[in-house]
């Protein structure tokens, strides 16, 4: 077999002058099922999620052909991502079970190869794929995600997406140190406008808690950011000071004036897109405009979901280590039952996840840990199995 393998891999060698014989040709094994998996859970994920959706709205709403077929293409790049860790899970299951079938495992470990090192070329590999699929979540899959979403929005007229914000609600909180020397997050500003079309905030009311001697209350018709000095620019509106036992202290009237204004508030209304239509920088950048508003279980949500985009690559290595370590066993799995342990697995997986998302987002675990909840089961599960299968 290695005087076979050495010349088929001869003219490949200059590509990979450190990978052993035995390495390429695992890795090569491992190639076909997962470009099978890819095509496979691709194709079930896109007629479950999204085919079956769009059918409908043709059949019911009169959303065009081409469209729903434009939909299709870009809702594609995010279950191909979803389905690398399954196609790594099945590839190594159905590989080295194969192999173990075929009796290539008893052979190498009787020179001495250990189920360690029997398993590593599933692991590197894995680590290949989790880098090609964390490029993907990052640079291709939100793009198309928010274009889909803005795509079927126009088409069933739902909502344009150049329509303005309705019902904007904005809040900060402040550390307030208390008479026992603890700090506490204090509501210190409270806006509502009514609309946001792109350029101003309409039909607001104001109300400032951040100065210890009065409240401001502030209605104005409109506002506007002005980038110059931070400030923005109040239209027609009337300024109320209250002292701290409910007495009006002044009444103002302006056509325009100028006050300090959160620019959070603006980002917030501008910031329209779901969290997986972002990618992580984007969504770190809008947990920024988040945490100073106290909403705590927006922010859990969105340190979950970009812990998420963390670890969901990472199920690739954590996959591979379980389905290779399964397939060492002496047992023979065919490809439907490689399948069906496959959807086992990731149904398991997913729904740590649900319960990842449960738990961080009701306080009981760290939203951090919440992400990252079902990748570690994984990559736990996959190193118990190895220990005990090199036993």
């Amino acid at each position: 077999m290695k005087l076979t393998l050495s010349k088929s891999f001869d003219s490949l060698s200059w590509l990979t002058p450190r990978i052993s014989v035995m390495d390429r040709y695992l890795m090569m094994q491992l190639l076909p099922p997962f470009l099978f998996g890819v095509g496979a859970f691709s194709s079930l994920g896109v007629a479950i999620g999204t085919m079956f959706d769009l059918m409908r709205r043709v059949a019911e709403s009169g959303l065009p052909m081409m469209i729903a077929v434009k939909i299709l293409a870009l809702n594609l790049p995010f279950f191909i991502g979803l389905s690398f860790p399954m196609s790594m899970l099945l590839s190594t299951l159905l590989t080295y079970s194969q192999l173990s079938s075929n009796s290539e495992l008893i052979a190498l470990r009787s020179t001495g190869v250990s189920i360690y090192r029997l398993v590593l070329p599933a692991v590197l590999m894995s680590l290949i794929v989790t880098g090609m699929n964390f490029v993907l979540n990052e640079l291709v899959v939100p793009a198309a995600n928010y274009e889909a979403a803005v795509t079927l929005k126009k088409a069933i007229r739902e909502e344009a997406p150049d329509l303005p914000e309705r019902n904007i609600i904005y809040q900060q909180f402040n550390k307030v140190p208390q008479e026992n020397g603890e700090k506490e997050d204090v509501l210190s500003y409270w806006l509502y406008a009514k609309e946001y079309d792109g350029k101003k905030l309409k039909a607001l009311t104001i109300v400032d808690l951040s100065q210890p001697d009065f409240t401001q209350i502030l209605v104005a018709e409109s506002a506007s950011w002005n980038p110059e000095n931070n400030t923005a620019r109040f239209f027609n509106g009337t300024s109320y000071l209250v002292a701290p036992d409910g007495s009006y202290r002044n009444i103002g009237k302006f056509s325009e004036q100028e006050l300090f204004f959160p620019r959070a508030a603006i980002n917030l209304a501008r910031k329209k897109r779901e969290p997986n239509e972002m990618n992580i920088v984007e969504a770190q950048e809008y947990l920024k405009l988040l945490l100073p508003t106290g909403e705590e279980r927006k922010i859990r949500k969105f340190i979950i979901r970009i812990q998420q985009k963390y670890a969901l690559p990472f199920a690739c290595v954590a996959f591979a280590l379980v389905g290779a370590t399964m397939g060492t066993k002496p047992q023979r799995t065919s490809k439907a039952t490689g399948f069906g342990v496959c959807v086992l697995l990731v149904f398991g997986y997913y729904l740590l996840m649900s319960v990842g998302d449960a738990l961080g987002l009701s306080g009981v675990m760290s939203p951090y840990l919440a992400g990252w909840l079902p990748t570690l089961c994984g990559f736990i599960m996959g190193m118990v199995l190895l220990v005990n299968s090199s036993r």
